[in-house]
């Protein structure tokens, strides 16, 4: 079965958005039998009680497995560690501060050693955000036509450089959230070339957009990172094929139509990717960047193996997590009939091959398309 591991599920707190019920449904219509949630939700996932929360209501949406995600710092506000050890005991499989970049070295130094002993990947949205501060897109030939502040590639590359050092001087896990940059790629190769213990994803909207398409001003482009240059989506594309990049995630960001129908500056960041990822990741086969198998792997034993899940893999004895796929079903995407709250897709009208069919969750069926 499919493993997404950056998913955002929004409850508690936000259930105006998604539900872990509409969350774990419109996983399993996109073919993913587990999914990993990041901990910003309100409140964030920064205690075992918001842990055991979340874990109960997957229980009772009785659809895919739901692995919570926890944070590294108590309110997200990047001051103080959380309690590690008790996240773990209650279920998180790794920690994060999700979107907010933990700024303060010395703080990421003791995440990754505390981590490290309880055998936690932590999970790094690499931002620095004294480089970012107020952009809306990528900065480059677009944001300046465009006018809208822009974001560098480099906010993303200076933090990806500081904590892959901090990983190497640690002798720690750390993984490396929605790469969008040429430079991250290049800093997270060399890295893995020098033995650090450094994992990193993607999503399809890096390998699929540029920052080209904002020209229409449509905020469900808006995202952070931001959609980057053509050069940068080549990088991407490379890094998925020499393994550089390890996972390919959906990086699932639901908001009301409230939250995007306003001015670009003003409308939440994110897009509502559960149910296009597949269809999106199946066109680096058809492009020759990746084989199937490989595809795969980038899908749900990469995850699995990132996050220490028993999963991903169809051996005698593994659960029973099985995701049937038709790589030639041609559809067309419209957002009215996502099942995620989330319409929020920069993809709706848009013309796909390759649709999760059949999703088998611990031996029961819980989406048929057939």
């Amino acid at each position: 079965g499919l493993i997404d591991m950056h998913t955002h599920l929004r409850e508690p707190g936000q259930e105006y958005k998604e539900t872990v019920a509409t969350g774990t449904k419109a996983a399993v219509v996109g073919g993913f039998t587990s999914i990993a949630c990041m901990p910003n939700t309100d409140p964030v996932n920064d205690n075992r009680s918001i842990t055991e929360f979340i874990k109960k209501k997957a229980l009772e949406a009785n659809l895919a497995n739901v692995f919570p995600i926890g944070n590294i710092s108590r309110s997200s506000a990047g001051q103080q560690l959380t309690e590690f050890w008790d996240l773990k005991e209650a279920g998180a499989v790794a920690l994060s501060d999700d979107g907010k970049p933990v700024m303060d070295a010395a703080l990421m130094r003791h995440a990754l050693e505390y981590a490290s002993s309880l055998d936690l990947p932590v999970i790094s949205h690499c931002e620095d955000i004294n480089l970012s501060v107020g952009g809306l897109m990528n900065e480059g030939y677009y944001s300046t036509i465009l006018g809208l502040r822009g974001i560098p590639a480099i906010a993303e590359e200076a933090m990806t450089a500081r904590d892959i050092l901090i990983a190497e001087f640690t002798k720690s896990h750390v993984h490396i959230a929605h790469v969008s940059t040429k430079g991250s790629v290049r800093l997270i190769r060399e890295a893995k070339k020098r033995g650090v213990k450094v994992t990193a994803e993607t999503a399809p909207h890096y390998f699929t957009l540029t920052d080209e398409a904002l020209q229409t001003y449509n905020t469900n482009l808006k995202v952070n990172p931001p959609l980057r240059s053509a050069a940068d989506v080549a990088a991407i594309k490379e890094g998925l094929a020499d393994g550089t990049l390890d996972a390919i995630v959906t990086d699932h960001a639901p908001h009301a139509r409230t939250d995007k129908e306003m001015e670009f500056e003003y409308a939440a960041n994110g897009i509502s990717g559960l149910e296009t990822s597949l269809a999106l990741s199946l066109r680096l086969v058809d492009e020759g960047i990746l084989s199937l198998p490989e595809l795969i792997a980038k899908m749900s034993l990469n995850p699995a193996r990132i996050l220490k899940l028993s999963k991903g893999t169809l051996e005698p004895g593994a659960d029973a997590d099985i995701t049937v796929i038709n790589p030639q079903l041609n559809w067309t995407v419209d957002v009215k009939a996502f099942c995620s709250k989330g319409k929020n897709s920069p993809f709706h009208g848009w013309e796909m091959q390759g649709k999760a069919i059949l999703t088998i969750v611990g031996g029961e069926i819980k989406y048929d398309g057939r």
